[in-house]
């Protein structure tokens, strides 16, 4: 007898379903439904029952000893923070967690079993009975009374099973079976969390006899005219009605709406209306709007259009990729608040209820089909998905489902094919079966440069250089020739952008710059938008039971890709990171350039008048006020600018008083007259600074200064000068009583992420020439010209590289006055962290007020968001909490500043230099791997003044910093005075 082989199972079929009916759009419909969120029955498998049974769809089976677990949930949050109740989460970027073996999966296979019952609702006779999933990771079967309804791939796609001849009018039994790994995982490699479960809603729909199952709304607008048209497509005999609008036609009838309004992401305007039938009743919001390309130019009713973008994935540090309706509405309404006015649906559709909010808040969206293959990679993309003929099917099937699910809401704007999923026949079926489907909207995908199927040429981290060569139309040609002509001919979009990974990003401002430069730059999205850390407790150390966000790796995975998932602008808790503040001044909708004389205010709208927005302006003096009072600024309609006069009595500021006296700001902003949805009357939307005060270079005195008083030397060997007490080494140990440690030069600080990670981190070089371990020698201490001079070296063990330092102090005004004069010795072949010096404060000292820039960190090439003026903290808030501790917390254009508590006092002012404040050292700070690693120091604050650091770059995925950013070894001069009152 010949063996055979076993039969596929059907979770290893590349088949992506079987028994689920045909993608509709979901409709909002008066038809009869329930919810079948709420308890279930659950309990987890370590791997699949032998020959696919063990009875447990019996509607007699006995699950009294089963969890209760509430659905939609990822069965591997269950138990967080603390120990996951079930299997764990895993977090990879791009490596599958299993072997690449496809479409077959390990036997090693979690399988979550559900359970529930349910009664049928109140419906009509006649009709029909579906059981809709609108998310479930990664393949399940469905069973009702004991009977195998179907089954199907596609974690974040909506399947429906028609169940009619299933179920009873009480007590039906819905059974379901969820493997963690199937031939869809494949298919969803998407750099997130690995989860599992039923992760979106669950219903039940009743299909009435005569009913509506499908809509498709079409809804153009013609710019010139002014016009709409309007076509709904639907079943014979159903009738349209927009009351608004006097409309009331059949169905399937394309008419001309004359006086409409457009529907666009600054000005979202919906006519409600409705489809129906003596059956059954659809809800419609209609959005006419028109998205075209023309000489390279991607338009939205006729204007370029300019996608000031993020990535976005759906995450909550509790719940996973579950997210209710309350959640979605408070992150649109933050995105609208940073002048965010577009969304990519990194990597695959959302949950619907996202798509309805943005059409009613106005998002452009990019909607993205659930596929990403990006693991092939690491094997040379043999057998990769995209090129494989037996795949074409599951493929296609996932893009029918993201187009028919999301045709009829006008936020969505494109379709995307997916991401990261090499190159093959199976992308260019997609694109040939959307643009017959829905020819109206642009198709997108990333990962075939040549673009020769998609609308729009697309690219992820392109460098400013390469991005400007591209809106130029100088890009290099395409790997095939006879593609270039008409890829020249696409607009461009910056698919991923501006890593937002750890402290950054940096180099938003020059991307702002170019986008408005060149009409073919039609924008990008910054990845991306949250942090995906997952709660947790700390299990030991000095914060043992506080919580805090783990990233890969902190659950016991074998194969991780760590803290690469914590890039987003947003920390898990939503709280907003200082890159948020940056991204909404980089894509603020008006430009507006304050000088002596007045302003410019230049609209950066596309499709609204400055009506409904107040302009004020206001004067300071190193942050105090002076003056200030609204602006008269006409309404200007799109792409408009004016130069306006400030009011007469502040058109001829006064000078500020003598050198080093006061500098005077003249601060305009542009803030909503009327609340919108999004945020209240006064929200901030806009802003610019400029200084009035006659300035030109501060006066910088004598190269050595000299002071009020010698230095003295003491019995132990020390020195004493003015009110300043220093050891037999010159280092200041104490100022008017009050105990310090330092200054010292400081080269190193705890690397960023954009720092650590890249082709080329610098970190890494840092790290080899010893930065993170300088050792420091006293070349001299001398007393002369009235000030103390210390000169030392400053070097890393085993090289011949470092820096020569002189810390030249004198006494003056009760103050000391400290010159640091640094020159680099020996061959630099690395960029240095930071120039500047850091001492030891006592850690009493934990209230901070500073003039200069704020109120949030700055870095050279992060500083869009930083404005002039007086600001104050507590020493705990000038850190940033990143999920991986790193570099933060730097306030730069200092000119003064004063930490005060316990009755002391040390003031530090100087004429600009950089202030970083931490109750821990930068030593601590590299070496934590969570913030609850992190125990303050009892005595002391570490306090850096700094003339400049090295900038942040997005190296961890993406361009290193712009040259001009790059801090190279140099000679370099921080002057400051420090006076103290001790307590």
């Amino acid at each position: 007898m010949t063996p055979t082989g076993p039969v596929r199972a059907w979770f290893a079929d590349v088949a992506p379903a079987h028994g689920s009916l045909p993608p509709r759009a979901h409709l909002d419909t008066d038809a009869a439904s329930m919810t079948l969120d709420g308890e279930w029955a659950f309990r987890l498998l370590p791997r699949v029952p032998r020959h696919g049974g063990n009875g447990f769809e019996a509607p007699g089976f006995d699950d009294s000893a089963w969890d209760l677990v509430r659905v939609p949930h990822c069965w591997q949050l269950e138990g967080v923070p603390g120990l996951p109740r079930y299997s764990g989460p895993a977090y990879t970027n791009v490596v599958y967690p299993f072997p690449i073996d496809p479409p077959d999966v390990p036997d090693e296979n979690p399988v979550g079993e559900y359970r529930r019952r349910m009664d049928l609702p109140d419906a009509p006779d006649g009709g029909r009975w579906l059981v809709r999933f609108e998310g479930v990771d990664s393949a399940y079967e469905v069973y009702l009374n004991g009977t195998r309804v179907g089954d199907a791939m596609g974690s974040r796609l909506t399947h429906e099973f028609d169940v009619t001849e299933y179920v009873v009018p009480r007590g039906n039994v819905l059974a379901m079976r969820v493997l963690q790994w199937s031939a869809g995982s494949y298919l969803e490699d998407q750099d997130m969390w690995w989860l599992s479960g039923i992760f979106r809603s669950a219903s039940l729909l009743n299909r009435p006899a005569g009913g509506i199952d499908e809509v498709f709304v079409h809804a153009d607008f013609d710019a010139a005219a002014h016009t709409g048209r309007l076509l709904v497509e639907a079943p014979p005999g159903a009738v349209v009605r927009l009351p608004e609008l006097g409309i009331e036609v059949p169905a399937n009838e394309s008419l001309v709406v004359s006086d409409v309004e457009p529907w666009s992401a600054e000005v979202p305007r919906l006519y409600r209306g409705t489809v129906s039938t003596g059956a059954e009743t659809v809800d419609l919001a209609v959005g006419f709007r028109t998205i075209s390309i023309d000489d390279a130019t991607l338009l939205a009713n006729g204007v370029p259009l300019r996608l000031r973008g993020v990535n976005r994935h759906e995450w909550h540090p509790k719940a996973g990729r579950t997210l209710d309706e309350a959640t979605m509405r408070a992150d649109i309404e933050l995105m609208k608040r940073h002048n965010v006015n577009a969304v990519r649906t990194s990597h695959y559709p959302p949950d619907a209820r996202f798509l309805r909010l943005c059409d009613e808040y106005g998002l452009w969206v990019l909607d993205e089909c659930d596929l990403e293959t990006h693991g092939f990679e690491r094997i040379g993309w043999r057998l990769n998905p995209s090129s494989e003929p037996v795949w074409r099917e599951a493929l296609l099937d996932r893009m029918r489902r993201t187009v028919e699910r999301d045709k009829n809401h006008p936020c969505v704007i494109g379709w995307s094919l997916g991401n990261e999923s090499g190159r093959g026949a199976n992308l260019e079926a997609m694109a040939a079966w959307t643009r017959s489907r829905d020819p109206d909207r642009f198709i997108h995908y990333e990962g075939d440069w040549d673009s020769a199927y998609v609308d729009v040429y697309s690219r992820m981290y392109a460098d400013h250089a390469e991005t400007e060569l591209i809106g130029r139309g100088e890009e290099p040609p395409t790997s095939d020739p006879q593609h270039d002509r008409r890829r020249r001919a696409l607009p461009f979009i910056l698919c991923e952008y501006a890593h937002a990974m750890g402290t950054g990003p940096g180099g938003l401002a020059e991307y702002a710059d170019l986008f408005e430069a060149y009409p073919r730059l039609a924008g990008g999205f910054v990845w991306e938008w949250i942090d995906h850390g997952i709660l947790q407790r700390a299990a030991s150390g000095a914060y043992e039971g506080e919580e805090f966000f783990a990233y890969g790796g902190d659950f016991g995975e074998e194969v991780h890709d760590g803290n690469f998932v914590a890039d987003g602008l947003l920390f898990p808790d939503r709280t907003a990171s200082p890159g948020l503040a940056e991204l909404a001044k980089a894509y603020e909708p008006l430009r507006i350039e304050p000088s002596r004389d007045g302003v410019t205010v230049t609209s950066l709208f596309g499709h609204r008048t400055t009506s409904g927005i107040d302009f004020r302006w206001r004067i300071e003096d190193d942050g105090e006020p002076v003056a200030s009072g609204p602006l008269a600024v006409p309404d200007l309609g799109p792409g408009e600018a004016i130069r306006v006069p400030f009011p007469g009595r502040t058109g001829a500021p006064v000078a500020a008083a003598g050198p080093g006296g006061p500098q005077r700001w003249v601060t305009v902003s542009a803030h909503l007259a009327v609340d919108e949805p999004w945020a209240a009357a006064g929200h901030e939307l806009a802003w610019g600074q400029a200084r009035l005060d006659d300035h030109g270079e501060p006066p910088r005195g004598r190269a050595r200064p000299a002071g009020d008083s010698r230095a003295v030397v003491q019995t132990d060997g020390g020195w004493e000068l003015g009110p300043g007490r220093f050891d037999a080494f010159g280092t200041l140990v104490e100022l008017s009583g009050l105990a310090v440690r330092g200054p010292r030069l400081d080269l190193w600080r705890a690397p960023t992420d954009n720092d650590e990670r890249g082709d080329a981190p610098p970190s890494a070089d840092w790290r080899a020439l010893g930065l993170d371990r300088l050792r420091h020698r006293t070349v001299s201490v001398t007393s002369e010209d009235r000030a103390l001079s210390v000169v030392a070296h400053v070097m890393p063990a085993g090289v011949d590289v470092g820096y020569e330092v002189e810390y030249r102090w004198h006494a003056h005004d009760g103050a000391l006055r400290l010159d640091v004069f640094g020159s680099p010795l020996g061959s630099w072949a690395v960029p240095v962290p930071r120039l500047g010096v850091r001492m030891g404060i006592p850690s009493q000292l934990d209230a901070v007020a500073w003039v200069g820039l704020g109120p949030g960190e700055a870095y050279p090439d992060v500083s869009l968001a930083a404005r002039e003026g007086r600001f104050a903290s507590d020493v705990a808030s000038l850190q940033t909490p990143r999920l991986r501790p790193q570099e933060n917390g730097a306030r730069r254009g200092v000119r003064k500043a004063e930490l005060t508590g316990g009755g002391s006092r040390l003031t530090v002012s100087g004429e600009c230099f950089i202030l970083t404040v931490r109750p821990w050292t930068t030593e601590a700070l590299d070496a934590a791997a969570h913030p609850t690693d992190l125990v303050p120091d009892p005595r002391w604050l570490w306090m850096n003044l700094d003339d400049e650091q090295h900038g942040i770059g997005t190296g961890a995925c993406g361009p290193i910093e712009l040259p001009r950013y790059r801090l190279e070894a140099k000679r370099f001069r921080l002057s400051v005075a420090l006076s103290a009152e001790a307590g």
